[in-house]
């Protein structure tokens, strides 16, 4: 091998560039992602506004009503469990996938298959729920909005050459104009995305995502007004006796969280042991639903007017714990039955409700507080979902961009962070992850910079390495191996020139490989062109070249003499930088006695 060709060949590593054009590629592709989203869900609003006047009051009209008016008596009941044995049947001959609220799924996807959905979910999804809503099913409309955004997502990543980040990208951002394009809240919908689907913090992730967001809000604000969804009259500020008041009713909250989330998945494993095929469970969970709503009725449908009327105080006493209570009932009856419907609506409504109850109980019972219901009506209905899904910035960012209500901000990170102590402390998995971990996947919960990221090059590889020369015959190599090389034991050594710059790297196997002829030199066995890094590069971006390029050392070069090795890292090091954590981990718990000493 010609020194001229190996050095010429030596890498210039200066790190990763922040952003670059593949980025921008992905953000427009968001875009447009974003913008087909906002119309698939304005197209499936229609939808099920037409299902809904067909199935309640048998008329041909694409308005968006409650099925509560309805004049159809005790026959009320036969029309969710028509729409749980069509959606049964879809599921069944169609695609498994549209079983369920979407959000897992799509976490799955990501998590097992490259963020690749199946092609079919992108119509057989919206579809299944606009008939399960339609029908009366007690979902909100978003839960497969935002599904049917994400498979879009996904499905235009596996058109076009994309690697699997970017398909994540895509399908985040597919989802986050899907929740963005139904409630008008394009910040909560990026923090959606952040805490529930991407599992990271990055700008390659995060811009394209937010650009989506902003698409599919400016798209519904042309076909809607601009006004917050859930409009509820102004508050006024809280002072420090009902903030304490609003945080402790988020912690009773975050127990009712873990309760929901129990029972949820309770009611699925009962269904899980009928003896009879899961095809048919979304109707036997409809006749629930047809029960309930027939003594009931504002349980039917996705019921935002139900959250409108909570937090606006046009709801309270008897009637709004009955509510509560019958939404929960049909919701999880028909939700743990695998049928396809959204969660956010339902969980809004019934921590909505919750709260009110609480706040009034505060404003009658201790009126010196300051307690304000339709502020604790706010706040219940954020904290329920921060407990029950852990996406506390997502929660609380989501009401205030619903309601247009400022003063709200502090009772709701503080009632939401409460609930999310309680929740995090009593329950392992969420509403979201519980299905998932079930089948034996891991769910990244904590985001924190890898240790690989944090420590460069400089700060760990191994300075003044041992060498050898080139010119050196491969025979007196061996011999020195032999006698005293045990002494200097590794797997590779770089190689250097008459000038001591690098040539090459030969391995441990390499040099005691018997088929090669012992009157080589050095120069002569090199294989291939040395991989290097310099030491301003991370760790990260070591190790991935180690994995790149297979190998397991990399001569570490003078930024200021190309051809100069001034130490050498390997993968030893890179294992010596997760050791130094766990000891800076373990030193801390130990001063903090969270370990306990070991008896002599």
């Amino acid at each position: 091998m010609k020194s001229d060709e190996t050095i010429s060949s030596l890498p210039l590593q200066r790190g990763p560039f922040l952003l670059n054009q593949r980025t921008l590629t992905i953000t427009m592709l968001s875009i447009g992602v974003a913008a087909c989203a906002a119309f698939v869900a304005q197209a499936l609003i229609r939808i099920i506004g037409l299902i809904t006047n067909l199935s309640f009051y048998g008329r041909w009209s694409t308005a968006f009503v409650s099925p509560a008016d309805h004049h159809l008596g005790a026959w009320v009941i036969v029309v969710p469990i028509i729409g749980g044995l069509l959606v049964g049947i879809m599921a069944r001959y169609g695609s498994m996938g549209i079983r369920g609220h979407g959000i897992p799924e799509a976490m799955v996807q990501i998590l097992t298959n490259e963020s690749r959905v199946p092609p079919i979910l992108t119509l057989l999804k919206p579809l299944s729920a606009a008939i399960s809503i339609g029908t009366g099913g007690p979902f909100g409309a978003e839960g497969p909005i935002i599904a049917t955004g994400g498979a879009l997502g996904s499905l235009i990543g596996q058109l076009l050459p994309t690697t699997a980040d970017e398909r994540k990208t895509l399908l985040a951002a597919g989802a986050a104009a899907g929740m963005a394009a139904t409630f008008g809240s394009p910040v909560s919908a990026v923090l959606l995305a952040i805490e529930l689907l991407l599992f990271e913090y990055r700008p390659r992730s995060f811009l394209p995502v937010a650009l989506a967001s902003t698409t599919a809000t400016g798209i519904r604000m042309a076909f809607s007004s601009a006004t917050p969804i859930f409009a509820m009259p102004h508050l006024t500020a809280p002072g420090s006796d009902a903030l304490a008041s609003y945080v402790f009713i988020g912690a009773v909250i975050g127990l009712f969280s873990v309760l929901v989330t129990r029972i949820i998945y309770d009611v699925e494993d009962a269904f899980e042991k009928l003896p009879i095929h899961w095809m048919w469970w979304p109707a036997i969970g409809a006749v629930a639903v047809g029960v309930v709503g027939y003594f009931y009725p504002r349980t039917f449908g996705v019921g935002y007017s139900n959250i409108d009327d909570i937090l606006s105080g046009h709801i309270w006493g008897r009637a709004l714990l009955m509510l509560c209570l019958m939404k929960f009932i049909s919701w999880a009856v028909s939700l743990g039955s695998g049928t396809s419907g959204g969660t956010l609506a339902p969980i809004f409504t019934i921590g909505g409700g919750l709260g009110a109850l609480f706040g009034a109980g505060f404003a009658h019972y201790a009126p010196h507080l300051g307690v304000d219901p339709r502020m604790a009506a706010l706040v219940g209905m954020s904290a329920l979902f921060a407990g029950a899904s852990r996406a506390l910035l997502a929660s609380v960012v989501f009401a205030f961009e619903t309601t247009m209500q400022p003063l709200g901000l502090l009772p709701l990170l503080g009632g939401c962070s409460a609930a999310y102590l309680i929740s995090g402390f009593f329950m392992r998995n969420t509403i979201m992850t519980e299905k998932i971990v079930r089948r034996g996947i891991y769910v990244p919960m904590d985001y924190d910079v890898d240790i690989l990221m944090r420590l460069r090059v400089s700060d760990i590889f191994t300075q003044k390495p041992l060498t050898l020369k080139g010119e050196q015959p491969l025979s007196a190599v061996r011999e020195w191996l032999l006698k005293d090389g045990a002494k200097h034991r590794h797997q590779g050594y770089p190689v250097m020139d008459e000038n001591n710059d690098l040539l090459g790297v030969v391995t441990h196997r390499d040099l005691m490989d018997l088929t090669t002829s012992p009157q080589n030199t050095l120069r002569q066995i090199i294989k291939r062109p040395p991989v290097t890094i310099h030491p301003q590069n991370t760790l990260r971006e070591a190790a991935d070249m180690m994995v790149q390029h297979e190998i397991g050392r990399l001569p570490v070069m003078d930024p200021h003499h190309a051809r100069k090795v001034i130490g050498i890292l390997t993968r030893s090091d890179l294992l010596r930088a997760h050791k130094r954590r766990l000891h800076e981990a373990h030193t801390t718990a130990k001063s903090l006695n969270l370990i306990p000493r070991t008896k002599k």
